[in-house]
């Protein structure tokens, strides 16, 4: 019996619910912790920034539209599709990170967790953050959170999976569309989440994943007037500086890089409310009298 020939997996981008291959043909070798080569990834252009611009504009009427708790059986979906996957993931993420399986294993874990914990987070954080105001006069005040639009992400470089979802969660939890641009060194478990993102029900164009140089990329994306806000968690401050200047062209949200010693740490509400808006509607009662409204 002949031995087989190993069939090697073509890892391609996310865009727009599809998986083209980099507009460039372009691809670069992604090895592990000692050198050992793992695959070739697609190296995006700034061709393919600007269509996954289009696809999460296209995509962000929906999305924002869609009830909170839709949302989060959506995202919980992602989770339970995750949790599927895990030994796959486990191996990526120790070829990745250079990490033993059982650390690989409690980091993937941990990512599911995390899913599952923003996935809550839904339906919940327009209580928080939202709410009736006092006034003065014969009015209802009301603030409520409204989503910044298109978000793009650029992933921490050494956290792949658990760092990555930790900066993705929350922008598509609040009702954002995302263009994530997976760790330059480590981007196959971003690129192998984009394949459960589009088997899930997380409609296409939500998040959109792109892999190759990331001040290339992100560069393109600070700049591009369709982008309402960017997360710069995996830049240097180098790059973040460049980055924030040409984000307020068009008074784009940034997010500037946050120190983190432990992603898998409680992360809070901070990363949603920083790519949230506030509503607010005054809405008249009718004339105050000595008895109270009339309304």
């Amino acid at each position: 019996m002949s031995d087989r020939l190993t069939v090697l997996k073509t890892y391609k981008l996310y865009v727009g619910g599809k998986f083209p291959r980099s507009e460039s043909g372009r691809v670069y070798e992604v090895t592990d912790s000692k050198g050992k080569w793992l695959a070739n990834a697609p190296q995006s252009s700034r061709k393919d920034a600007r269509d996954a611009v289009v696809a999460a504009r296209k995509a962000f009427g929906g999305w924002a539209g869609a009830t909170a708790y839709n949302r989060g059986q959506v995202l919980y979906r992602v989770a339970e599709m995750l949790e599927g996957r895990r030994d796959q993931f486990t191996r990526e993420v120790a070829d990745a990170e250079g990490l033993s399986k059982s650390k690989a294993a409690l980091q993937v874990d941990a990512t599911i967790d995390r899913w599952v914990w923003y996935a809550g987070w839904t339906d919940k954080i327009a209580q928080v953050v939202g709410g009736g105001n006092p006034v003065a006069g014969p009015y209802f005040n009301l603030s409520s959170p409204e989503p910044t639009g298109v978000v793009a992400v650029l992933a921490p470089q050494e956290s792949s999976f658990l760092g990555l979802v930790s900066v993705l969660a929350p922008v598509i939890a609040t009702g954002n569309t995302a263009i994530v641009i997976a760790s330059e060194k480590s981007p196959l478990p971003a690129l192998s989440l984009a394949e459960v993102l589009a088997t899930s029900d997380v409609p296409g164009g939500v998040v959109n994943v792109l892999s190759g140089r990331t001040a290339e990329i992100a560069t393109s994306l600070a700049a591009h007037q369709d982008v309402n806000a960017i997360d710069l968690a995996g830049a240097d401050e180098a790059l973040a500086k460049e980055l924030e200047i040409a984000a307020a062209d068009n008074l784009k949200r940034v997010l500037r890089p946050q120190p983190v010693d432990d992603w898998s740490a409680t992360p809070g509400t901070d990363r949603m409310t920083a790519f949230l808006e506030t509503k607010t509607v005054w809405h008249p009662t009718g004339s105050l009298g000595a008895s109270g409204s009339a309304y």
